[in-house]
């Protein structure tokens, strides 16, 4: 039993520095692998509201989302050799990548699901700062850096909303 709750703690943790620090820090040199994140994610997200037709594509397509499948399936390869030693932990980070996976892809597919299951995510596409809420499918670590910050809902985001209608009506 410890070793799923260890294995879940890990997970977010890893998520959470692995988003802030791969992704974003080293991610924004254009020339880095890891661009695509910024340069192709975050870019369609801003354009679509929260939608990202990356993730209706397939995954032989060499985009973003099939970049995040690989970088999961690595992410967990590594993690194999611990199997023999602590079989929970090392399950629960399987389940944790794959979890990661389909609560990710639902976000971008879904934006309104988005809304409800993982505003943490939501505020992080869509809010001002787009370096705070690393957590994806829990605000755990978050909570624990201090860097979750609410978007949806708030009266900046309501302002957001008017101007946008008003623009559109004009």
């Amino acid at each position: 039993m410890i070793g799923i709750l260890a294995g879940l703690a890990y997970a977010n943790a890893i998520e959470w520095a692995f988003h802030k620090y791969v992704l974003h820090e080293i991610g924004r040199k254009k020339s880095n692998f890891w661009s695509f994140h910024w340069s192709e994610h975050h870019k369609n997200c801003r354009k679509h509201d929260m939608h990202d037709p990356a993730y209706q594509s397939s995954l032989l397509e060499w985009n973003a989302q099939s970049k995040e499948v690989a970088a999961l399936a690595l992410g967990v390869a590594i993690h194999l050799p611990l199997l023999p030693v602590a079989p929970l932990f090392t399950l629960t980070i399987g389940y944790s990548a794959v979890d990661y996976y389909f609560k990710h892809k639902k976000s971008h597919i879904d934006p309104e699901w988005s809304k409800t299951y993982l505003p943490w995510h939501y505020d992080h596409h869509m809010g001002p700062d787009q370096d705070a809420n690393w957590g994806v499918t829990h605000p755990w670590f978050d909570y624990v850096f201090g860097t979750r910050k609410e978007y949806l809902g708030t009266e900046e985001e309501k302002r957001k909303i008017e101007r946008l209608n008003a623009k559109l009506a004009t």
